[in-house]
């Protein structure tokens, strides 16, 4: 990976470049079924429009036209703390690097706005693992969270009413 501009990175097979706001809709398209499995949070167009800011896709051309096949964002909590949010490789095209890419895409996002640590939430310890994140302290501390609301009460709030 190209370490001094992460803007635009191309592997053999796909493109790694910054989100854009006519993105939007595909982006959308490709987190809906993540959504659905419960895999991902939704979001709101309004949030994911802030996320895109600091996202980035990964296309493949098919057919002639690109097509957006994932897509992660870092979000930046403070100058010491920031988060990969929202990565999402679609159904077919796992096991091709594309998540790897996009994770280094943000790190690398993060590394040049000065940001001390950037922190991964997965079901998916190996992965990330093999791109370099580990425990901060680990065999000492672990990130312990306190749910003020179950992921179902967020889902059903997201969903608009349909009894008007």
């Amino acid at each position: 990976m190209n370490q001094s501009d992460l803007s635009t990175q191309k592997n053999s097979e796909h493109l790694i470049r910054s989100a854009h706001y006519d993105d939007l809709d595909a982006i959308q398209a490709l987190l809906e079924p993540f959504v659905q499995r419960r895999k991902l949070l939704r979001r709101l167009e309004s949030e994911l429009i802030l996320l895109m800011a600091n996202g980035f896709v990964a296309e493949l051309i098919e057919g002639g036209k690109p097509k957006i096949v994932g897509f992660a964002a870092v979000e930046i909590y403070s100058r010491k703390l920031s988060e990969i949010q929202c990565l999402a490789v679609a159904d077919g095209y796992h096991g091709r690097g594309i998540g790897s890419d996009l994770v280094r895409a943000c790190v690398e996002r993060a590394r040049k706005k000065g940001i001390l640590e950037v922190m991964a939430i997965s079901a998916s310890d190996e992965f990330l693992r093999k791109l370099g994140f580990d425990y901060s302290l680990p065999e000492q501390k672990r990130a312990l969270f306190f749910q003020l609301h179950s992921r179902d009460d967020l889902f059903r709030d997201t969903i608009p009413d349909q009894t008007d």
